[in-house]
């Protein structure tokens, strides 16, 4: 499973390591139509995760986070005029011109009203909370209200049900986890920068990161799954480690964008 974030020339600078320009992308894009991966939509993954549906021989996710506003442009025509479904987690706090609190900096986004374009290109729509958010530094209430009611938000655009949802900067824990299943949600998408399996957990699957730096010969090994462990896996003493860190930071100074 692939993550994305903004697909563009020029990106602010907070979210640059974590861009791939309209080139770099139809490349990416490419090399995994030539890699004979068929790209399915999340739900269609966690489908077979529960024994519900069937997959094809080499399934790929391709996700992108936040909503940026080359989504419902350029990278929705890349992907449409490829035949790739894929999956986009929306930020609604940072789409809502009317919200406050966002945490993620100024940027280009789309709008929450371009989230029915996004189907209409073929994209599977996905909650990413309310304002971006380290969840698992937040109260039980406040993290209920991030889950809850991004999922509102845009379930009333779509007309329809959300059911799966990623976790800011991939950042979660059991109680987190607890949280989404109790709001609603079917699935759930982590980092973990590893390659997901069938094996793994409906609410950590495991995702592997596009960075500035990542070239097609990059997407050519994840394809053929080389080049990163394989999930499920129990989580770091490192990662253990930070998690107590950023609970800690969170409680002396409030909440941040930045990991």
């Amino acid at each position: 499973m692939l993550l994305y974030h903004a697909v563009m020339e020029d990106p602010p600078e907070w979210i640059a390591e974590f861009t791939v320009t309209p080139r770099a992308f139809a490349e990416q894009l490419d090399a995994i139509v030539d890699s004979g991966r068929t790209p399915v939509p999340v739900s269609a993954l966690v489908g077979r995760l529960a024994g519900r549906v069937q997959l094809p021989d080499r399934p790929v996710v391709l996700t992108f986070d936040d909503g940026f506003a080359d989504l419902p442009g350029q990278t929705a025509e890349a992907l449409a005029g490829r035949s790739m479904p894929a999956t986009a987690y929306l930020t609604t706090g940072a789409l809502d011109p009317s919200g406050d609190g966002c945490l993620l900096p100024p940027g280009p986004m789309m709008t929450l009203a371009q989230a029915p374009l996004l189907e209409q290109y073929g994209m599977e729509v996905g909650g990413h909370t309310v304002t971006h958010a380290q969840l698992d530094t937040l109260s039980g209430a406040r993290l209920r209200r991030e889950l809850v009611d991004s999922k509102r938000a845009l379930e009333d655009v779509l007309g329809h049900g959300v059911t799966h949802l990623a976790y800011p900067h991939g950042y979660n824990s059991g109680a987190v986890r607890r949280a989404a299943r109790d709001a609603g949600y079917e699935s759930a998408v982590a980092v973990r920068h590893a390659l997901s399996s069938l094996r793994d957990e409906p609410f950590r699957i495991a995702r592997l990161i596009l960075r500035r730096h990542h070239t097609v010969r990059d997407v050519e090994r994840w394809m053929a799954g080389e080049g990163a462990p394989g999930a499920p896996f129990a989580d770091s003493l490192p990662t253990v480690g930070w998690r107590w860190y950023r609970r800690a930071r969170a409680a002396a100074r409030g909440p941040v964008f930045a990991g």
